[in-house]
């Protein structure tokens, strides 16, 4: 496994609200400070999420690893892994009708950089499908040995994907001010999709190195 390996897996982490939330704060009065600031909040959540994760792993393998054998962590490490991605297939299953802007996600017209990044950190430490893919994700690596810097392209990429409403925003003008209510709504209807795929790769890869 390299890092290529997990890039994949920051489409299940924009999927859904966190993405049309993004949508929205595209479209607020302050387009450029609200969407910021949102990245700002989601990039300290997912780099400290993953951060978590893979010290946490490395902490078994090196504590552990030495008195129960390399092999049998890793094997241990795998099993809790594909357990984790089996979960998150289900919520993401489980929420695919539930898509949306939650109830306290209120004034996003008027939204600015403070608010904008209090909504990142709030979102995306309190959805259950990130928290599990970031655990994933730090896990993985870990057991691995990929070094720390390998997660920072899947948190770029996280934002990446993030900033594609305002990014078109600011290339298209108008243009990009008609298609994004259309971008939101089929977020919202299909996103599930494409992450359940996402995660069944995953899970596809893990089962290979259990087999190994």
């Amino acid at each position: 496994m390299n890092f290529l390996t997990i890039l994949p897996m920051a489409v299940v982490m924009v999927a859904g609200s966190q993405l049309v939330a993004a949508v929205f704060l595209a479209s607020a009065d302050r387009p450029r400070a609200a969407s910021l600031g949102y990245l700002g909040g989601a990039g300290l959540v997912v780099t400290g999420g993953v951060t978590a994760a893979w010290l946490a792993t490395r902490a078994v393998k090196i504590n552990i690893g030495g008195g129960a054998g390399r092999s049998t962590v890793e094997t241990r490490i795998d099993q809790v892994v594909l357990a984790l991605l089996l979960v998150l297939a289900v919520v993401v299953f489980l929420r695919r009708h539930t898509s949306g802007i939650p109830r306290w996600m209120g004034r996003l017209q008027q939204a600015g950089p403070g608010y904008g990044a209090r909504l990142g950190v709030l979102l995306f430490l309190g959805m259950p499908t990130d928290d599990l893919t970031m655990v994933t994700v730090g896990a993985s690596a870990a057991r691995h040995d990929l070094p720390w810097w390998h997660l920072l392209p899947f948190v770029v990429l996280t934002l990446t994907l993030l900033a594609l409403p305002l990014l078109a925003l600011l290339l298209l003008g108008s243009r990009a001010e008609a298609a994004l209510p259309r971008i939101r709504d089929r977020a919202e209807r299909h996103s599930w999709v494409v992450s359940e795929v996402v995660v069944g790769f995953f899970v596809a890869m893990t089962v290979v190195d259990l087999l190994r």
